[in-house]
């Protein structure tokens, strides 16, 4: 409702010792949004920091390559819900038990981008959930809607299109430890008359999203990562980086789940 420049000019008359009365009458601004526009830059003394997103002036969540990260694994494992037994939103990751080295990273850059949030760990059979309850992860994820994420267009903000160009690997990082897979595939060629097997590595991407898909095949692009789609089911597409480069990059970036 109200621009840049007179938000300003209000909080300058508010800091100069002004009432809340006085300042809406000089400039039109009701008490409520001048007493909401304070209290976001007011510092705060206890509880936790104010949201980067929300606040008057957004600033980009610190620090970025974590956060590049942790929108990877949110992209692709990561769900957020506010049940009605909790007054805040909560941001789940389910990773697999298998690679417990993944799920020490998620739990690391989630510790990370919430230093004064607590990070739950949730038991579930073959897998653990992490969670982080805030009321600003609507605020860092606007990406989260009503329905499952390839039913809805899923595109990035502009700060975050700035965070993933300035932290491409993190991002990809995100997004193989949760729908990406490093594999061993193998064939048979005859040599000197004689037929041996050959094994090559390769990287696979796999998401129900068209545009997650076209979010991580970009963020390849900017790398210089080649990649080709494979085999596409009804329900997922499959992104494959097989050239002997380009699996060297990715080995040298983010390697297998360990």
């Amino acid at each position: 409702m109200y621009d840049i420049d007179t938000r300003k000019q209000a909080l300058a008359l508010v800091a100069q010792g002004r009432s809340l009365s006085s300042v809406s009458k000089e400039t039109g601004v009701s008490r409520a949004s001048i007493r909401s526009w304070h209290e976001r830059l007011e510092p705060r003394t206890r509880g936790f920091a104010p949201c980067v997103r929300c606040r008057f002036l957004p600033g980009p969540p610190d620090p970025a390559d974590a956060y590049a990260h942790l929108l990877g694994l949110y992209l692709g494992d990561g769900y957020i819900s506010q049940p009605r037994q909790h007054r805040v939103a909560s941001l789940r990751i389910t990773l697999d038990d298998s690679w417990p080295g993944v799920q020490q990273k998620a739990h690391a850059v989630l510790r990370a981008v919430f230093p004064e949030n607590s990070i739950c760990w949730a038991r579930k059979p073959g897998c653990h959930d992490l969670k982080v309850y805030s009321k600003h992860l609507t605020c860092l994820f606007p990406q989260h809607g009503p329905g499952k994420k390839h039913e809805r267009h899923i595109a990035l903000q502009p700060w975050q299109q700035e965070i993933v160009k300035a932290h491409p690997w993190d991002f990809i990082r995100g997004l193989i430890h949760s729908d990406g897979s490093r594999i061993t595939n193998w064939t048979t060629r005859l040599i000197g008359g004689e037929r041996k097997r050959y094994e090559y590595p390769r990287y696979f991407f796999t998401n129900s999203s068209a545009d997650i898909i076209g979010l991580f095949t970009d963020a390849l692009d900017r790398v210089g990562v080649d990649w080709k789609p494979t085999n596409q089911s009804r329900t997922a597409q499959n992104i494959s980086v097989a050239r002997k480069a380009s699996v060297a990059l990715m080995d040298l970036h983010v390697g297998p789940k360990h």
